[in-house]
């Protein structure tokens, strides 16, 4: 059975190298495409249009959001709602957001697979980090990225930050409110762990997630390059695994094999 796939983004740095990626799979089909800067243009056999509404009169089965995170959720929730599985790789999103689209999610009886990074081996990183916490009781995130990223901490750390909230939250010997100097120095407290955001030019997206015991201590990084390529494989599992799904899961390895 061929999946039909609607990409939202499909012109952009992640968005075109997944749409070479869907027209190199065969049982995988670009059903239209969403960009407002190429509307009315054709990715092979598929339409591109301005508007999601547009876009989704194509009944997909999948529906692929890569585009800003001030439209990404009503993009989701549009989606949800025509009746198609969604796999976000678009960053930004809060907690707050992802409780809204998993409960239209779960009323409307579709799956969401929300991936902060589909690169394998930030999928890796982040279960190592898991793994770390169990044992190891402090530790800080590190994320970096360039210098025109507007969103902070950026996807692939909130979704750590997360995880890692289901393990505990990290010890800090000197308490937030007792910290003498720039209390902002020492990051922002998110689900019980310290994130601080380094945003310059020569970055694309990377993270180190640190942990400490006395006399040692254990780093663990993932780094990437300029190009998109090393996230076209998780995305396309993701978007071969969203229909077993419903409600909403975040993670890609959450439908991966350990």
């Amino acid at each position: 059975m061929t999946i039909r796939i609607t990409v939202a983004g499909a012109t952009g740095w992640a968005g075109s190298a997944l749409v070479q990626g869907i027209a190199n799979a065969p049982d995988l089909e670009l059903a239209s495409a969403i960009s407002r800067s190429h509307a009315g243009e054709m990715l092979g056999s598929a339409k591109i249009y301005a508007t999601v509404d547009e876009a989704l009169a194509a009944k997909p089965d999948v529906f692929v959001e890569y585009t800003k995170p001030d439209v990404a959720k009503s993009n989701i929730i549009a989606a949800l709602r025509a009746g198609a599985n969604v796999v976000v790789g678009t960053s930004g999103l809060s907690d707050e957001d992802y409780a809204e689209i998993d409960a239209v999610a779960k009323e409307v009886q579709r799956g969401v697979l929300a991936v902060g990074n589909f690169a394998i081996t930030a999928v890796l990183a982040q279960k190592f980090a898991e793994m770390a916490a169990r044992y190891i009781p402090h530790w800080e995130l590190i994320d970096y990225a360039s210098a025109g990223k507007k969103d902070a901490p950026s996807g692939t750390v909130r979704e750590l930050a997360n995880r890692l909230a289901k393990i505990g939250e990290a010890k800090l010997d000197v308490p937030l409110d007792e910290v003498q100097g720039v209390k902002e120095t020492r990051g922002a407290r998110m689900n019980g762990t310290q994130v601080h955001a380094v945003r310059l030019p020569g970055y694309v997206i990377s993270f180190d997630a640190i942990f400490g015991m006395p006399d040692q201590k254990l780093i663990v990084r993932h780094e990437s390059g300029t190009s998109a390529e090393p996230y076209v494989a998780g995305a396309l599992l993701a978007i071969r695994k969203v229909d077993g799904i419903i409600g909403l899961q975040r993670g890609l390895d959450s439908v991966m094999e350990f």
